[in-house]
């Protein structure tokens, strides 16, 4: 993870320097770093001691130490109720406080009649006084983010706690009342470590607590049913041994996510940060080290590193050669392809030697022959192992082959044919092999830190959920009566299918990736931005643009007219114009047709500040689009039509954020407030692009699955609430599973949105 060290400039052995984890941290300096830069900017440009100037600098010193009072007040308010941090805290904001008098005393400049000196005298006072300052209210906020993780982790706690105590129940009715209370936890768990994981800048970090997080989704309603099943029949031992292996799963989960609150990144060593060892990553050093020889020529000890790296490149490779899935084509072709490298490596060091020998062939051109030889060999290796790799994985998808596994094995189990039950386990067993390799493939061949994490994910998550599987279905077997192992087997089934479906994006993923493509990221931040009420350091003045500048944004406001027309023409599809997805994309539709009216100099936007008001209003709108999409897509069967809508759908916090980011950002001078109204009509245009694909794919799989958008909640529930379920409920006298309500507690687990944390109340640069 990069550092961000923020400090004075001087570090004792014991100290270590300041590392911002977070984006809501980094966020919230922001004010105070563009204040800090004028003051120091103005002491570096050796302003004349004037009147004007002495007022100038003496208010925004002011400020900073008004709000410095305000911050450490916030601060000293949060160490009162954490008596854990109280100590540290207190320090921290004696520190704040004392930098921001600092400044307040170098600000204070008089002005006498006659003066010809500079402002500032001493060029270094006001730089010291700005890092001891920004180190300090780093200082500050990174304390009270101490109180954000302590409650993730004890509410991380509740949920072990928990955890052991379901492990230890032995009849239905305690199991029914402590499920419950586990449930409200999770609920308050998926809340807190959603935002964290939002909030982490490291991608790394951030992938690592999304597995984890998807795996405690998953495991809820696997420990519900597995739990019930082993009450039901306690002397079956693969049913013990099926809710075993979910309270050990559950609990590495909880390791894991402690893990990267405490650390940061799982992919740490030490102080140093290491990439994965991988095909990918040994590729492009290996390139990289050969490309620099046209500059530094190859030394000694470079032979020695070009042919080790090469060796490693060699026997990674060897890892797609043994695979057993690995066609006789593929194989053959990588074998060739690691002989040519190796051969064009061999004529560079050749190449090379003859430069050192003082030989008199033009070697300057020669060398550069070899150079682009060697990577040209190493490029088709490259693409021949992600050929490899995705090929498996693609070949695996289109037979199909768990789908009629598993409906012999539910059929085979119920019917109590334990011999099928055996025979289908053994062949289920094998196919997950043959996806574990397929996943080590893709791993290797992963472009980026994220995508090669969810690659060990997927690997992982299908090596617990295959022999899960296995003991339910052997459960069921020995119990072919039992609805309870019957349901218990449906659940370990869809969890299966739900693995397999993210394991096909991720492959869509990487192959986008080989292909050049770059995926957009969802990126939140579980602050406010700084600013009142999220607005930018300074109000914009209001200003309108001229002919010239009219005419450059015109063809922009004209592409986006056109997507207004083509949204119109979706939103007039639905038969019900009624429902909350029609109206969400209706009002943005009108917004966008207001700024595209503003491109013409037109309509009620008259200013810029209007026109970025308006956007504003237009992001918001697109994340309320958003969350209704979202809801909708749960009632969507797993396919295409549901994967095509997510990919599409989760783009919209991207652009929505983008956008949010350009209105708010503050601009000086007619230049950058031009820049400023371009980029924004630019990002208006590319969320209605994504909205109107999100409401065309939405009408199809309405239209496919003959789903009910609904219109809002208010409407849904005048006919009165439904019934509430709960997981006693009897269906022929066994105890049901309540899957609405789990359903309903699940769907809030991935969508959770920021709750109140202590850091969120530390804003106070908001005036400065």
């Amino acid at each position: 993870m990069a550092a961000s060290p923020v400090g004075s400039g001087t570090t004792t052995p014991t100290s270590k320097p300041l590392e911002i984890r977070t984006k809501s941290v980094e966020q919230t300096l922001v004010p105070l770093v563009t204040q800090i830069t004028t003051l120091v900017n103005h002491q570096e440009k050796k302003i004349r001691k004037t009147e004007k100037a002495c007022r100038a600098v003496h208010r925004v010193g002011e400020a900073v130490s008004f709000a410095i009072e305000r911050f450490v007040t916030v601060g000293e308010a949060i160490a009162d109720q954490n008596e854990e941090i109280k100590h540290e805290m207190y320090d921290a904001c004696h520190e704040a406080r004392v930098a921001g008098d600092s400044i307040a005393t170098i600000t204070d400049v008089q002005y006498n009649q006659g003066d010809e000196e500079p402002l500032f005298k001493d060029k270094s006072q006001m730089v010291r006084a700005a890092r001891a300052l920004l180190s300090s209210v780093t200082k500050v906020l990174m304390v009270a983010d101490k109180v954000t993780v302590k409650q993730l982790l004890c509410a991380k706690d509740k949920v072990l706690t928990s955890l052991a105590l379901l492990e230890e129940v032995s009849n239905f009715s305690d199991f029914v009342q402590l499920f419950s209370q586990f449930g409200t936890e999770m609920v308050e768990l998926a809340h807190l470590s959603g935002d964290r994981q939002a909030d982490l800048k490291d991608e790394r970090a951030r992938a690592k607590m999304g597995a984890a997080r998807a795996v405690l989704e998953r495991s809820t309603m696997m420990l519900l049913t597995s739990s019930k099943t082993c009450l039901r029949h306690p002397d079956c031992e693969p049913a013990v041994h099926n809710r075993t292996s979910v309270f050990r799963q559950m609990r590495d989960a909880l390791s894991g996510m402690e893990r990267v609150v405490t650390e940061g990144s799982w992919l740490e060593n030490g102080d140093s940060v290491t990439s994965p060892v991988c095909v990918h990553n040994v590729l492009r050093q290996f390139e990289d080290a050969v490309e620099r020889t046209r500059v530094t020529q190859v030394q000694s000890t470079d032979k020695e590193k070009l042919q080790e790296s090469l060796d490693v490149i060699i026997d990674q490779a060897n890892d797609f050669t043994d695979s057993a899935y690995t066609s006789h084509e593929h194989r053959k072709k990588i074998l060739e392809l690691c002989d040519d490298a190796r051969t064009e490596l061999q004529e560079l060091l050749h190449v090379e030697t003859n430069y050192d020998q003082g030989g008199k062939l033009d070697t300057t051109e020669e060398l550069e022959t070899a150079i682009i030889k060697t990577c040209k060999s190493v490029k088709e290796l490259k693409k021949q192992l992600q050929n490899t790799a995705l090929d498996q994985a693609s070949e695996i998808f289109k037979t199909n082959e768990d789908h009629d596994i598993l409906a012999t094995l539910k059929m085979a189990g119920t019917q109590g044919e334990a011999d099928r039950v055996e025979e289908y386990s053994g062949k289920f067993t094998e196919h997950s092999e043959q996806l574990m390799e397929a996943c080590r493939l893709l791993r290797h061949i992963a472009g980026n830190d994220p995508l090669y994490i969810t690659a060990c994910h997927a690997e992982s998550c299908i090596r617990n959920i295959s022999p899960q599987l296995v003991t339910a279905a052997q459960t069921l077997v020995a119990n072919p009566a039992s609805k309870i192992a019957r349901e218990n087997l449906d659940v370990f089934c869809d969890a299966w299918e739900s693995q397999i479906n993210e394991l096909s994006i991720l492959v869509k993923e990487i192959n986008d990736f080989c292909s050049g493509k770059k995926g957009d990221k969802t990126v939140y931040l579980s602050l406010p931005r700084p600013g009142k009420h999220g607005t930018t350091l300074k109000t914009i003045k209001p200003v309108k643009l001229d002919a010239e500048e009219q005419a450059k944004i015109a063809k922009l406001g004209l592409e986006m007219k056109l997507m207004t027309s083509e949204l119109d023409a979706e939103t007039e599809k639905w038969e019900d114009p009624d429902n909350d997805i029609v109206k969400n994309a209706q009002n943005m539709s009108s917004m966008s047709y207001s700024m595209y009216l503003f491109t013409r100099g037109e309509g009620p936007l008259k200013t810029t500040q209007d026109l970025f008001s308006q956007a504003e209003h237009f992001a918001e709108e697109g994340n309320k689009l958003f969350k209704t999409v979202k809801d909708f897509s749960d009632e969507i069967p797993d396919g295409v039509h549901k994967a095509e809508l997510l990919a599409h759908l989760d783009k919209i916090p991207t652009f929505c954020q983008q956008l949010n980011f350009t209105c708010k950002s503050p601009t000086m001078g007619k230049q950058a407030t031009f820049t400023k109204v371009d980029s924004a009509i630019q990002e208006t245009k590319n969320l209605m692009n994504t909205v109107a694909k999100v409401v065309t794919t939405c009408f199809t799989a309405a239209t496919k699955y003959n789903l009910d958008t609904g219109s809002s909640p208010v409407h849904r529930w005048r006919s009165g609430p439904p019934p509430p379920m709960d997981i006693r409920t009897k269906r022929n006298g066994e105890e049901g599973t309540p899957i609405q309500t789990q359903e309903t507690k699940m769907n809030s687990f991935l969508r959770s949105k920021a709750v109140q944390q202590p850091i969120q109340t530390i804003n106070a640069f908001e005036r400065i």
